[in-house]
């Protein structure tokens, strides 16, 4: 049941609530209805529909028609109060680098 404290609370383990919605609208609203955003995941029998739905969604990492978002090459973080920043990746390795700037005539 959507506003269940299985729906609203980021739970790290082999669970996987399933609600019945009528709309995308509808799902997406639900989704984003929680104080959390690590991951999403949507299935969509068209990818561009997909894509279109992921970026309504209010977490930090998206999985589109797959089980896994996880790659080293990718930066790993959330919204809202599942974090905020990124690590891995270039966003990741961003943060530990020092930005100079030179103003030269030649």
């Amino acid at each position: 049941e959507h506003g269940s404290t299985l729906t609203r609370n980021e739970i790290f383990g082999p669970v996987a609530p399933i609600v019945s919605v009528t709309s995308t609208d509808e799902a997406v609203r639900m989704a984003n209805d929680t104080e959390f955003g690590l991951i999403s995941y949507v299935y969509a029998a068209d990818p561009g529909t997909g894509v279109k739905v992921a970026r309504q969604m209010e977490s930090g990492m998206v999985a589109i028609n797959r089980g896994i978002a996880s790659d080293p090459a990718a930066p790993f973080g959330g919204m809202k109060e599942s974090g905020l920043g990124r690590e891995g990746g270039f966003a990741g390795i961003h943060e530990f680098l020092e930005t100079q700037y030179f103003a030269v005539d030649l």
